[in-house]
């Protein structure tokens, strides 16, 4: 991998989240943004997902940085997590730093990672990499766009985006800056898919402004709107709303308060309302505040499931109250914030989301803003990213559409060859995912994990055998079976733990004599016969089985 230009996704190519990015140039290797994503039920007591950093670990003497474009949990949230495998300086710009920051120092990792602040719209040389920060409008201020030149040329990495009039926080998106790179050549655009199937353009910030005013402008009661915590501009929007309709605004959920804090602390938000906290809700009429918390993905530990399922401390709603969803959903949470909607229409509170009323707008691009971005930059090669298959092959079709003959529909591990020569993949690598799971970070395959799902979705015996010094079974074996059978069947749970007792004392039979000093000899064999009885009555899961052997000669 030397004397060329390689793309690399190890998140964020058929998949929306997780985002991380490797260019290779001439040996040396650029990271673009380190994100997660969120868990869903197939993994059991995780709540987030990394990219496994292992293809650039093994290369991390040749890893020369890694660059943020903005600071989205999907963009930035694994740094804190990831690092110590990466061992490299971090670039970005003062509001990205600033959360950044907090997160290292959180991780105890504040003193040890080499920091490296850019100014909103400037660059820096990093060995083989001139990095040059483009502004564009999301919903996070300092959002960036990068144009990273090698002597194989030039990639624009638009990061996330869209071409907003009026984002009130931040300025609109450099097109200027932009269309002087593609006027000196790109060679090719490594570009944001998420909204590649959406015709025309996404609605401006600004309008979502003016319909939340006049929604909470018709409502009684009190009113409590969820959002995502990064979206400053829409913390802004829901906070003007509020004033304008003579509500104070109460604002609960941590990362909520944090993200206001980074915003004032770095120039934005800065004729925000004052705002109230969450403890000082319970004494204003509820016709009188707007109460923005944290949630909107349904999460068990947000401020708006807390709410909906009455465990709150300070924030109680009654019918005729009003919470409305002011984001998207992200797929795979359907479920969690189904959860959620349906608690609050139970107890008789009005629910109001996107597909209700405009309460929402995307910081992403629809078709007609990346045709605009796509004449600007004027890239001989484009590369979908940050989306799921469907987005990047009509993103690639798009791109085809334009004149843009190389259009590949890449996955995480393909590498891309984008110059010298012609684009194609080269090779691909090993990817996959790595949990948070207990404030440790482990594979999702690993040994852990798995038992976890086996218990979950099959069953768990357990089975406890015990042996005198003579190695002597001197009572039948003891058994404990859960999630196997249905609990209100007495009659066949008494069966099947009759059969699998005497089918632990047929595995003990069949023990030779001589192993019965060996534990894993005992193990084994008492678990293959329960397994079987077990596997024939659940018609055919697999449930867990554990088997512990107590010797009496052993017990002090």
């Amino acid at each position: 991998m030397t004397d060329e230009l390689l793309f690399v996704a190890l998140g964020g190519a058929g998949e929306i989240g997780m985002n991380m990015s490797l260019y290779c140039c001439n040996g040396k290797w650029l990271a673009v943004d380190c994100g997660l994503t969120f868990a869903d039920d197939t993994l059991p007591g995780i709540d987030l997902l990394f990219p496994d950093p292992t293809f650039i670990e093994e290369r991390r003497k040749d890893l020369v940085g890694l660059v943020l474009t903005h600071a989205h949990e999907d963009h930035l949230g694994a740094v804190a997590h990831l690092w110590t495998r990466l061992n490299c300086p971090v670039y970005a710009t003062p509001f990205t730093m600033y959360l950044l920051k907090r997160k290292l120092s959180e991780a105890g990792l504040l003193d040890r990672v080499p920091l490296h602040e850019i100014e909103v719209g400037g660059s820096v040389d990093i060995d083989e990499f001139g990095v040059n920060y483009i502004q564009v409008t999301h919903s996070i201020p300092e959002a960036h766009s990068l144009a990273i030149e090698t002597p194989h040329g030039t990639v624009v990495h638009s990061g996330d985006w869209k071409l907003d009039p009026n984002p009130l926080v931040g300025p609109t998106t450099d097109t200027a800056k932009l269309k002087a790179w593609g006027d000196k050549g790109v060679r090719a655009l490594i570009c944001d898919s998420t909204n590649a199937l959406s015709p025309g353009r996404s609605q401006s910030e600004s309008e979502v402004l003016k319909s939340l005013t006049e929604l909470i402008g018709e409502l009684k009661g009190r009113v409590v709107v969820t959002t995502f915590a990064s979206n400053i501009a829409r913390i802004g929007s829901v906070a003007e709303a509020a004033a304008a309709n003579g509500r104070s605004l109460v604002v609960s959920g941590r990362s909520l308060h944090r993200n206001i804090e980074a915003a004032k602390a770095c120039g934005y938000l800065q004729d925000m309302p004052a705002h109230l906290d969450e403890n000082e809700a319970g004494y204003l009429p509820g016709e009188n505040t707007v109460i923005l918390c944290t949630g909107c993905q349904g999460e068990p530990r947000g401020a708006m499931s807390r709410i909906a399922m009455h465990e709150h401390r300070h924030i109680h709603l009654k019918a005729s109250d009003t919470v409305i969803f002011s984001s998207k959903i992200i797929p795979g949470n359907e479920k969690m914030i189904g959860l959620v909607q349906n608690r609050l229409v139970y107890d008789g509170i009005n629910v109001i989301t996107e597909k209700d009323r405009f309460v929402h707008v995307s910081g992403h691009p629809a078709r007609d803003e990346l045709k605009e971005y796509y004449s600007l930059v004027q890239p001989q090669v484009a590369v979908p990213v940050h989306g799921e298959a469907r987005h990047l092959s009509r993103h690639s079709d798009l791109a085809k559409e334009l004149g843009i003959v190389e259009a590949p529909v890449i996955e995480n591990g393909d590498v891309l060859r984008l110059a010298p020569g012609p684009v194609e993949v080269v090779d691909h690598i090993a990817t996959g995912r790595l949990a948070l799971d207990g404030g440790q970070v482990s594979a999702t395959d690993s040994k852990t994990l798995q038992s976890r799902k086996r218990m979950m979705f099959n069953g768990i015996a357990f089975v406890v055998v015990v042996l005198d010094a003579e190695l002597n079974s001197i009572m039948e074996p003891r058994v404990t079976i859960r999630g196997v059978l249905d609990h209100a069947d007495s009659l066949a749970e008494a069966d099947l733990h009759d059969k699998s007792v005497e089918a632990a004392e047929l595995g003990l039979d069949n023990v030779k004599p001589d192993r019965f000093d060996d534990d894993g000899a005992i193990f084994d064999a008492v678990s293959q016969s329960v397994r079987r009885v077990l596997k024939k009555a659940s018609n055919g899961r697999r449930p867990a089985v554990e088997v512990e052997v107590v010797r009496l000669n052993k017990i002090a």
